[in-house]
């Protein structure tokens, strides 16, 4: 027994790929596309992808709350996976990176179930709290700007149902958390504090997947 995982090395990640990611055509398509862009790293991984797709299908998800939207590749995965009658929020603050995932929706036929906010996304998380959506989303992704995880995080948590699951990813910042320098930007010692906090945090029941850049997940008591 170990207490480390697997490293995956450029055969085991293809091995990986072949076996567990199964996509729709026009997610592979806005991958692809995605991936010739100067922020591709800023793009889930499509393993994380299945993943995501897998959980909102298990909780059996009809509301979902995406912070960061970027191409909008989690969105549309999140989105295919739902019911019909599923809906997203989905913040973003870039109409340029929006615009390729509203093209992209639009091909998948999901862009009716998606409501794209164009502002700071504590601005459209305070609005919903303040319409009443406090409790009534089964799924929450944060994966946006890192000084702010701390604010989105609490108020996701007063989002999601009891029972609920908030997804934060790249909580490992390409391993940087681990012991970070004094150089490094704030967002960097913020996630490293934020990371710690959540171990003890009485409200919720967590656990850490290394997928991707790390993805901590949190199911409200």
């Amino acid at each position: 027994m170990t207490r480390r995982t697997v490293a995956l090395d450029s055969a085991l990640s293809d091995y990986l790929f072949d076996i567990a990611v199964t996509e729709h055509p026009v997610q592979r398509e806005l991958r692809e596309f995605t991936a010739g862009h100067r922020l591709a790293k800023m793009q889930i991984s499509p393993d994380q992808g299945q993943f995501m797709g897998w959980l909102a299908r298990l909780i059996g998800a009809r509301r979902y709350l995406e912070i960061g939207v970027f191409t909008g590749y989690s969105a549309l995965t999140v989105a295919l996976a739902m019911p019909e009658d599923g809906a997203v929020v989905a913040c973003d603050v870039s109409e340029t990176f929006t615009s390729i995932a509203r093209e992209y929706w639009q091909k998948a036929g999901v862009a009716e179930r998606i409501d794209l906010r164009l502002q700071p996304a504590l601005a459209t998380l305070r609005e919903l709290l303040d319409a009443g959506r406090a409790g009534s989303f089964d799924l929450a992704f944060i994966d946006a700007d890192k000084p702010s995880y701390r604010d989105y995080y609490e108020a996701c948590l007063e989002l999601v149902r009891p029972g609920g699951v908030i997804a934060i990813d790249n909580i490992f910042l390409s391993g940087r958390v681990v012991a970070p320098k004094p150089e490094d930007p704030p967002g960097v010692h913020l996630v490293h504090a934020f990371n710690a906090s959540l171990k003890a945090d009485p409200r919720i029941n967590m656990c850490v997947l290394p997928i991707g850049d790390g993805l901590t997940l949190c199911t409200r008591r």
